[in-house]
């Protein structure tokens, strides 16, 4: 077989690929679509328990009920619930006054006394077509914590006494150190010295403290981790941190939409305490029950509802293996499909265009690689307000990472061509489009194969953050693992992710042996 026909031939099969994932992509869609309330939590397991909790009790009215599960943080999660993207989640009152309502401008410092109170919340949100519920029945406030050990050596027991130990090493989450109730104003609060900061996991924090690579860290004070390990919280003795009561917060139009499945989550206030939610919290972390057993029997015992909770751990258990396994294949392999797809069809024209025009070649090459250097997960919320949760804005951020090699190969392919070449072609009297057909693409061939290659390798690996925004794939056992502290789910996402990207090597390495002549091969080799 000649090399145009080999080209035209992949040409051919890649639209028609293309159109087939597209179709079985929309498919899905409209299968999942439907008038289902749609319940989401954030990345830790207190969220992921109420989570389970309000579908269970909305399911128990007969209303079909999907759980976006660990979607990261607040802001997320508000601006998921203001796009209509999820009808529900469990916030805390401390979060609405400090993050929510200055997000809407509204006035913190100005409202402050105003603001401790349920019915302003209620007032404010209402506005904004959020209905909030009356707290759950605890609250889980902020903390800083330390090990005893440490505690008693340096003797500490309160905020103010790290004054005089700025030599301790902080570990803290991202959404903590950014948060207006956060590091920062706490530290300015207490006038706090200079002190080395590190970033890290809410559900590390704790191996850290363990090991003593940091020595302080933020707590919520109803993670299970603090009696576990013995912990100290120390006193908030300036009182920098507000109320923390767990709230639901419920789109207004479910109202409208079902009134049944609103009274069902309006069940949830003041039926847990603090005492049930430490343990709800630790049956998950260091129990062997899952986060769906564990609000199974909760409900069971609260609302004695039971025998007719239709709710089962399906794909989420961490005993169904290979179910678990066969459905973070099929996502991670329709995010990875779409989007280096899109990224081909799109990235090759854009390197002959390129080729073609330096000036404008330099500037696409500029542009593509300011888009590769951003942050995955930067990228990923940005793209939240203009496509939503789950697997499109995934797939369009995943697009975007992997334009560069494609666009850069696909320059440098066009580029190598002999020029002797070019002239014959145009002595043979093939026009400008006929000779990029018939010789230019197929020689540049094996660099823009290479290209597709390495980008399809970095897309397999960035795709397992798509899990933040509800993207599911090989992400979702790893953060679970992460949340668990569960090494062998963390190696359910890594491991299958590390094959995948080996089996794309394979596959390309012999796709290039199917359409490159055996004689750029060659050529190839000897360079």
């Amino acid at each position: 077989m000649s090399v145009v026909s080999n080209y035209d031939s992949l040409r051919i099969h890649l639209y028609s690929l293309t159109l087939v994932v597209v179709c079985l992509m929309i498919q899905g869609e409209l299968l999942a679509a439907g008038d289902a309330i749609v319940v989401g939590s954030k990345k830790f397991n207190e969220s992921v328990i109420l989570g389970e909790i309000a579908v269970i009790l909305v399911e128990d009215t007969g209303t079909a009920v999907i759980h976006r599960r660990q979607l990261g943080g607040t802001q997320i999660l508000w601006q998921a619930m203001q796009r209509g993207d999820i009808d529900c989640y469990v916030e805390y009152t401390g979060t609405i006054t400090e993050e929510i309502l200055p997000s809407l401008g509204i006035n913190v410092q100005s409202e402050k006394n105003e603001m401790k109170s349920i019915g302003y919340l209620k007032e404010q949100l209402a506005i904004h077509d959020v209905i909030v519920s009356n707290p759950l029945g605890f609250n889980n406030t902020y903390a800083l914590g330390m090990t005893q050990a440490n505690a008693q050596k340096l003797e500490v027991n309160k905020i103010s006494h790290l004054r005089a130990h700025a030599q301790l090493r902080v570990g803290i989450s991202e959404e903590f150190r950014n948060r207006r109730d956060g590091w920062d104003q706490l530290a300015s609060r207490y006038q706090l010295p200079q002190m080395r900061i590190q970033t890290i996991d809410h559900d590390l924090a704790y191996q850290g403290l363990q090991s003593d690579f940091i020595q302080i860290t933020d707590l919520y004070t109803t993670d299970p981790e603090i009696r576990e390990h013995g912990l100290v919280t120390l006193e908030d003795d300036l009182k920098f941190f507000p109320d923390y009561e767990a709230v639901l917060l419920i789109r207004s139009d479910v109202q409208d939409r079902n009134p049944l499945a609103l009274a069902a989550l309006h069940r949830m206030e003041k039926s847990i305490s603090q005492e049930q939610m430490i343990a709800l919290s630790a049956s998950v972390k260091f129990g062997n029950l899952t986060e769906i057993q564990a609000a199974k029997a909760f409900v069971n015992r609260a609302f004695n509802i039971g025998e007719d909770i239709t709710r089962t751990d399906s794909l989420q258990t961490r005993n169904v293996f290979w179910a678990r396994l066969l459905q973070t294949t099929q996502e991670h392999l329709v995010m990875v499909s779409i989007s280096m797809l899109m990224a081909i069809l799109i990235s090759i024209p854009l390197g002959i265009v390129g080729q073609s025009n330096l000036r404008l070649g330099t500037t696409i090459v500029g542009v593509v690689s300011v888009l590769q250097t951003m942050p995955s997960l930067a990228l990923l919320v940005l793209m939240i307000p203009l496509f939503g949760l789950g697997a499109l804005p995934a797939i369009v951020a995943l697009f975007f990472y992997s334009l560069l090699p494609i666009v850069r190969n696909t320059l440098v392919g066009l580029k190598q061509i002999d020029s002797r070449l070019l002239e014959s072609a145009d002595v043979l009297g093939l026009n400008r489009f006929q000779r990029l057909r018939l010789i230019e693409l197929p020689l540049a061939m094996p660099s823009i194969l290479a290209g597709i290659k390495t980008a399809t390798v970095i897309n397999i690996g960035t795709a397992t953050i798509g899990a933040l925004i509800g993207a599911g794939g090989y992400g979702s056992p790893i953060l679970t693992g992460i949340r668990l502290n569960n090494f062998s789910l963390v190696l359910q996402g890594a491991i299958p992710a590390a094959l995948m990207a080996l089996l794309a090597q394979a596959f390309f390495v012999a796709v290039e042996r199917r359409i490159i002549s055996p004689g750029l091969l060659d050529v190839r080799e000897e360079r």
